[in-house]
């Protein structure tokens, strides 16, 4: 038997036969498992290397209201931030200059679920996010504050905002923080404790009449002291009527009333008696009464007096000065001082006639009028005695 050899032209074209037929019979397991390693490697390079951290962990109970709430990012960069309550209210907060953490603006609500959804970028642009939801602590201790001017009201020029809390608060930092004040047109308001339980706030001048002051108390939630906390989540406004300022000049007995700058009337009045006399200083109107009871006992000076039915009173001081209508007074307008303290109006008993100067006032008044007290031969007034911060000076009011 002859056997012919094979050119090397046949057997490259066999070899390419079956290294052809190989790799389709193989069938598609080579294939696909080169295609399987492309898609692979594709997927990993897709794949961010940033990590996004969020604290508390999901589904948290009882979460503190300040300190609690973290957001960070590592091999990364924040881009977006969303904590909202359970109402879609979203909590205000700032990605920090590097993109590794995130802050809250501000404390958390007490009882409140939030949730969290943030996303980061590595260095190429690929994204990583994470979701979490967890509920805050619900307060076994709570404090409230009483406010003054009431939501919606129009006030004299010198009428600060006025908060007393029920509870000695020991984090005034953080109580302060959640209170804020803004107005138009715009003015510089500053904050002044009295003790641990008022706050008051003020321009460093009276208000400029047609000032819209709006007062936001975000409290619900601020730890004012030691496991008791804010419950107060509300916005209060009031605006600011024509200036009226009134200077008494105790020596000379008269009440010059100024408004917008200019004297609309000089009224005779009496002040305080020797041994009793009125305060000097500014004082602001905070209760307006048609009739009230004055009893000496109440502000110290026994059974000296028990007037059942004084006229046209308005409150200048906690300590019971008032600028009210008298009745029984006789000769003593703008003649000599004859009260415990107070300053006297002409009036008649009852009050029905409102032609008399105590009426008169009476009507032209509003809550945050300003009542100046000079040449008295007493004490100025002590700041916290009423709303009274104006007798203390910008630099220690700021302090």
């Amino acid at each position: 038997m002859n056997v012919r050899p094979i050119s090397g032209a046949v057997l490259g074209v066999l070899l390419l036969a079956v290294t052809a037929c190989g790799g389709g019979g193989s069938g598609s397991g080579a294939a696909d498992g080169k295609g399987n390693g492309e898609d692979s490697t594709a997927a990993q390079s897709k794949q961010s290397e940033a990590v996004v951290t969020v604290a508390p962990e999901n589904g948290a109970k009882s979460v503190e209201t300040a300190g609690a709430l973290e957001v960070g990012a590592e091999k990364g960069r924040l881009t977006e931030v969303v904590v909202k309550d359970a109402k879609g209210t979203e909590l205000d907060g700032e990605i920090s200059k590097d993109g590794a953490t995130w802050t809250p603006s501000t404390h958390l609500a007490a009882s409140t679920t939030y949730t969290v959804h943030a996303v980061a970028k590595d260095s190429e642009g690929r994204s990583a996010a994470e979701d979490s939801r967890f509920t805050t602590l619900t307060p076994k201790n709570t404090f409230i504050g009483t406010f003054t001017p009431e939501d919606g009201s129009k006030v004299g020029v010198g009428m600060p905002f006025s908060i007393r809390f029920n509870r000695g608060i020991t984090n005034p930092e953080d109580v302060e923080k959640a209170i804020r004040v803004k107005t138009e047109p715009a003015v510089e308001v500053e904050s002044h404790w009295f003790g641990n339980d008022r706050i008051d706030f003020r321009p460093e001048k009276y208000w400029k009449p047609g000032t819209e002051v709006t007062v936001d108390l975000n409290l619900d939630g601020v730890e004012g002291r030691e496991d008791v906390y804010g419950e107060q989540a509300k916005s209060v406004s009031f605006t600011v009527g024509r200036s009226q300022v009134s200077v008494v000049d105790a020596k000379k007995h008269t009440m010059k009333v100024v408004r917008d700058g200019k004297t609309v009337k000089t009224v005779p009045v009496t002040t305080g008696s020797p041994g009793y006399e009125t305060w000097n200083g500014q004082m602001v109107i905070t209760e307006r009464l048609p009739v009230t009871r004055m009893n000496g006992e109440t502000v110290g000076y026994g059974g000296e007096y028990d007037i059942k039915d004084v006229p046209h009173a308005m409150r200048l001081s906690t300590s019971g000065t008032f600028i009210h209508g008298n009745y029984w007074g006789g000769d003593a307008f703008g003649n000599r001082n004859s009260s415990h303290g107070c300053i006297g109006l002409r009036d008649v008993r009852g009050g029905g006639d409102g032609k008399t100067p105590a009426a008169w006032f009476f009507d032209n008044s509003l809550i945050g009028d300003v009542v100046v007290v000079k040449n008295s031969e007493d004490d100025t007034i002590a700041p916290d005695n009423g709303l009274n911060g104006w007798n203390m000076s910008w630099e220690k009011w700021k302090a």
